[in-house]
């Protein structure tokens, strides 16, 4: 199964602002996550109103995703440093 893979505009924009070397790593992990959206290592967060989401890093960045198996998508929320990710 391929996942498609949807990237928010608010993470769009924060992935911008991230020193070019390291966004294309992160556009790198974030595609792999297109044939395993629960790649080893992932982390699984408790979202707002009881939503599952998960956590993939990348050095000091973190990419927060949620996982809707249903219609094979992978929607990006959060891009990030992980010292700002959360909060």
């Amino acid at each position: 199964m391929r996942y498609t893979i949807q990237i928010a505009e608010s993470a769009d924009k924060a992935l911008r602002k991230i020193p070019k070397k390291d966004q294309d790593k992160i556009v790198e992990k974030i595609a792999t996550l297109k044939l395993d959206p629960r790649p080893n290592g992932y982390i699984k967060l408790k979202g707002s109103c009881g939503t599952v989401m998960y956590r993939i890093r990348y050095g000091n960045y973190r990419v927060v995703y949620v996982v809707e198996d249903e219609k094979l998508l992978v929607l990006v929320i959060e891009i990030g440093n992980r010292k700002d990710i959360y909060r």
